[in-house]
């Protein structure tokens, strides 16, 4: 029984916390569903988008007490504009999916709508991190060494 027990509560963390990409797991993945060259945004790009948004993490999320928004997923997509979490006031949900779908370890949807957000005037240029830590940097190792 108490086996059953510590084996449930090792499951339950596993689905809180989500799926944590490896760094390579990612690139492929990323460069299987499109996202090399989309809109002119290299791999390397998404990469470093998606380490310093959510340390390759599926189910982050960030409050932003000044838009009363969160941030959601691997891009760390926010509920304003892009996604509908039911509690975001003037939400725009441009994606037209729940916030919920882009924590899934699946991120199929995340990719989706990251490529309608990189398709708005501001491009990549619409995420902070991506401004802060990526921008006109070296990008090659976020993606070297995992055969992309």
């Amino acid at each position: 029984m108490k086996v059953l027990l510590i084996l449930g509560l090792v499951l339950l963390s596993v689905t809180v916390q989500g799926k944590v990409f490896e760094r390579c797991e990612l690139a492929r993945t990323l460069k299987r569903l499109g996202m090399d060259g989309y809109k002119g945004v290299s791999l390397a790009n998404w990469m470093c988008l998606a380490k310093w948004e959510s340390s390759y993490n599926t189910r982050a999320t960030n409050y932003n007490p000044g838009s009363q928004s969160t941030d959601y997923g691997i891009f760390q997509i926010n509920s304003r504009y892009w996604c509908n979490d039911g509690k975001t006031p003037r939400a725009v949900n441009a994606c037209g999916i729940s916030c919920n779908a882009l924590l899934q370890d699946d991120i199929t949807q995340a990719v989706s709508c990251a490529k309608r957000v990189v398709r708005d005037p501001q491009g990549i240029r619409a995420w902070v991190a991506w401004r802060n830590h990526c921008q006109n940097q070296d990008l090659t190792s976020y993606i070297q060494g995992c055969g992309v």
